[in-house]
């Protein structure tokens, strides 16, 4: 024997009928022996409780519902029975309804819907779709019966969520079921009480009437059809990435299904289990597939976890005190409270001081719960042995199940870091000794971050993805940057399984955000093309707001206002990586404040190209201060523009030519004084201080200035070189004076004792920084472990492509923390 069961999405329309009754037929070629239980079509539970409420209130306009649900039957019908055999089932069909019409007339006069009439009322659903399904198949030539279940499934008086009697119920159906040349097309959900009154059985009742029928018949598997292929490792709609679990054991799907997940009703589970009957779940729109099988033990799985499931919202109570340690009965005399007032537990976690109880329901039973509490304690609340009862709502529950956790060491470790990293606080957490089970409480905005989180961390499906923002994508640094990415895409997902999502992008007109990804061949004219017009605050609101997982966010910038979102950003567990070194080298307050919300928060700021586009200076230098060396000197050449000029300044060439050459081949700003005035240089060397530690302003570094007064106040660039035509001689004489002394000028950065000073400098062959070319910087640390020979860092201090390699290095170097 064989049971299946189709629920409402399988009996909704017309096409996933016809796709029902393919099953059907198919399963009936094959073998003997069929039971098929039947929801109603989907939606119509729910407007026969909207019809019943409307005739309760002695409102007519439960009539348009009472049309509608007719409508959709008959629409059926038509469709897949021949018109020469519609008549027959048009009139049951028509019959039921005039009964469900006269039946609401009746509480439109007494005004009253009680758990009884409700039972009965939301019984035409399955009545309906379950003799219109029988005949359907009838007509396909298949031998069919239709069964009410009331006359077979008995139960308590217990009306919406009644207790079966097993003993009768098994005895009802092995005597009425027993002909294996039929199939049985039975009603789910539905039941009655030894009066014959009917009664419904709970919340997923259906599957509740599959299992009953299995367990009583002793079938060999039975088959919950739905709209989902299988038990997946979560809900598909939250996380993408979900796949279907080929095998689950009855506990953890106990535990699934208990805590969310909404293709099995937990209960429908316990008949199956007590006889061992496997339990399949297959999906209506893809019978091909082969489902999740529900049985007693299964095969070791390649994933320390089975699946992650969750409760989207629910409260959590807490009953605290110093008057509940070491005193016997107060958990007892709780829970014994909440039963005798059929309110529902979810989770329990108690504190091991025993100080405090706490434990979640659901929502609409909080206030219930707290009046319940208040006056079952109200003497230790008087007495202050117990403090008032604490409500939190707007809450999750994340729980992640799994057989193999019992031998994996560390998930508990792995599952706290995940949601840390990616700023999620546990509110509570609870775990059975069986090791079954880890559940954590979570803000409700959390939960579907946490869900894709923690699912990508412990699944690895298509490895660990970065979500990505980037402002000035359009600039040179930033197409450079998207470029890099585009082309090692295959390498990084093959080699360290991470993959990095394009979902915003900003510059100075539009922007464009989307969840989903956004192509890296195209993300330039998707832009400019499909971006609305820019409202930064918007922008950095709506990253915020989509709270998804592993977000990093890219300033490529040089804008000083974008500086004011770097908090909020770190604030809400987004990392930052810029090569934007306003941050750094403003107020010593503002640079103070980022470092301690990264660290509070356990989120990375990274700004590795601040001083040298992509030469490692400070993650070299961290790497100094943190394995316990003292700085002694830092000097450096930090600017590459000033590197080339200086680099190419000779006796026989004048100053302003060099300047000029510099400009035409793009190494200086469009007005070089930008570069000449060495306030880039400044910034620089002033990061690198307080990267060891000390408090400096950027007004506390000493600049000796290589242009005049007269230079740096020169109306327009032209009357600029105009200017050091004029002071050439200046210039040829630093150069002069150098040359005979065999030293070349640098423009070196220093920070020694404390202080930090920048100026041109003539050195001789023995320093390092002498035989610099090109747009070289260099940066010599000298440390009590480099004392007698510093440490140098030398190569390209400038330029788009080593600048966006930086950045990219940063992210990747992300990608290993978050993950």
């Amino acid at each position: 024997m064989r049971i299946l069961k189709f629920g409402g999405t399988s009996v909704g329309t017309v096409q996933s009928i016809t796709e029902v009754a393919d099953i059907i037929q198919k399963k009936h070629s094959k073998s003997q022996g069929l039971v098929a239980v039947f929801s109603a079509m989907s939606g119509v539970t729910n407007k026969l409780i909207e019809a019943g409420n409307l005739a309760a209130t002695g409102k007519s306009s439960y009539q348009e519902i009472l049309k509608t649900i007719e409508d959709r039957h008959f629409e059926v019908i038509k469709a897949l029975v021949p018109v020469k055999s519609q008549s027959a089932i048009l009139a049951r069909i028509k019959g039921e309804i005039n009964d469900l019409e006269d039946f609401l007339k009746g509480i439109t006069y007494i005004q009253e819907l009680t758990p009884r009439t409700s039972d009965f009322l939301v019984s035409f659903g399955e009545r309906l779709s379950t003799q219109m399904l029988a005949f359907i198949l009838q007509e396909r030539g298949i031998p069919t019966e239709y069964w009410d279940a009331r006359k077979i499934i008995k139960t308590n008086s217990t009306y919406g969520c009644a207790e079966v009697d097993t003993l009768s119920t098994h005895e009802n159906i092995i005597q009425n079921l027993n002909n294996t040349e039929v199939i049985y097309c039975v009603t789910g959900f539905i039941a009655s009480d030894e009066k014959g009154v009917t009664t419904t059985l709970g919340r997923g009742g259906s599957d509740y009437t599959a299992s009953i029928l299995g367990a009583a018949l002793n079938a060999e598997v039975i088959e919950i059809w739905t709209d989902v292929n299988g038990m997946m490792t979560a809900d598909p709609r939250k996380v993408k990435n979900a796949f279907s679990i080929p095998e689950i054991s009855y506990s953890e799907a106990m535990e699934l299904s208990h805590f969310g997940a909404k293709v099995i009703y937990p209960p429908s589970l316990i008949p199956a289990f007590q006889r061992d009957i496997p339990i399949r779940i297959l999906n209506t729109f893809d019978s091909a597939h082969p489902g999740t099988i529900i049985s007693k033990t299964v095969a070791q799985k390649a994933y320390s976890i089975t699946g992650i499931s969750s409760i989207d919202d629910i409260a959590l109570v807490n009953l605290q005190g110093n008057g509940m340690i070491g005193v016997a009965g107060v958990s007892a005399k709780l829970f014994g409270l909440l039963a005798d007032n059929n309110i529902s537990v979810i989770l329990i976690t108690q504190a091991s001081s025993e100080h405090s109880i706490c434990f979640a329901v659901e929502p609409t039973a909080g206030e219930k719960v707290r009046n319940i509490l208040e006056r079952g304690f109200r003497s230790e609340i008087e007495n202050g042995e117990i403090e008032n009862v604490s409500i939190q709502y707007n809450l999750s529950i994340l729980a992640t199940v799994g057989e193999g956790m019992r031998s994996s060491s560390g998930i508990s470790g792995k599952l706290f870091s995940v949601l840390g990293k990616n700023g999620i606080n546990v509110v509570a957490t609870a775990q059975g000794s069986s090791e079954l089970n880890i559940s954590v409480v979570i803000k409700k905005k959390d939960i579907a971050k946490a869900l894709n989180a923690v699912h990508e961390s412990f699944f690895e499906i298509d490895g660990f993805t970065i979500n990505l923002f980037i402002l000035g994508p359009t600039g040179l640094i930033g197409r450079t940057l998207l470029r890099q990415i585009l082309a090692q895409r295959e390498y990084l997902k093959k080699e360290k399984n991470v993959s990095i999502r394009l979902v915003g992008m900003t510059n100075t007109r539009k922007m464009l955000l989307n969840p989903e990804g956004i192509p890296l061949d195209d993300a330039i004219e998707r832009l400019l093309e499909d971006g609305e017009v820019v409202n930064q605050s918007e922008f950095f609101e709506d990253m915020q707001a989509l709270n998804l997982s592993n977000s990093v966010f890219v300033d490529c910038s040089a804008d000083k206002n974008i500086i004011q979102y770097y908090a909020p950003l770190l604030q809400s567990n987004i990392s930052i990586v810029t090569p934007n070194k306003v941050a750094n080298s403003g107020s010593y307050e503002e640079y103070a404040l980022l470092r301690d919300i990264s660290k509070r928060r356990n989120v990375k700021f990274l700004y590795e190209t601040n001083v040298g586009a992509g030469l490692p200076i400070i993650n070299t230098l961290q790497g100094l201060i943190n394995s316990g060396d003292q700085i002694q000197k830092i000097e450096a050449v930090l600017s590459g523009t000033l590197s080339y000029i200086f680099n190419t300044f000779d006796i026989d060439r004048s100053f302003v030519d060099v300047v000029k050459e510099a400009k035409e081949k793009g190494y200086t700003e469009p007005d070089p004084r930008d570069d000449l005035s060495g306030t880039d240089v400044a910034r620089k060397i002033l990061i690198l201080a307080r990267e060891c530690g000390i408090k400096l302003e950027l007004e506390d570094v000493e600049i000796t200035p290589i242009l005049s007064e007269r230079a740096l106040a020169a109306p327009t660039v032209d009357a600029f070189y105009q200017v050091l035509e004029e002071e050439n001689e200046i210039y040829a004489k630093q150069i002069q004076t150098a040359h005979e002394e065999g030293k070349r000028l640098r423009f070196i950065a220093r920070f020694e004792e404390g202080k930090a000073k920048i100026g041109l400098t003539a050195v001789d062959a023995t320093h390092p920084f002498y035989s610099l070319a090109g747009s070289e910087n260099i940066v010599s640390f000298t440390t009590d472990r480099y004392l007698h020979n510093p440490l140098v860092v030398k190569g390209p201090g400038a330029g788009a492509e080593v600048t966006a390699m930086g950045v990219f290095a940063d992210i990747i170097s992300l990608s290993s923390f978050l993950a």
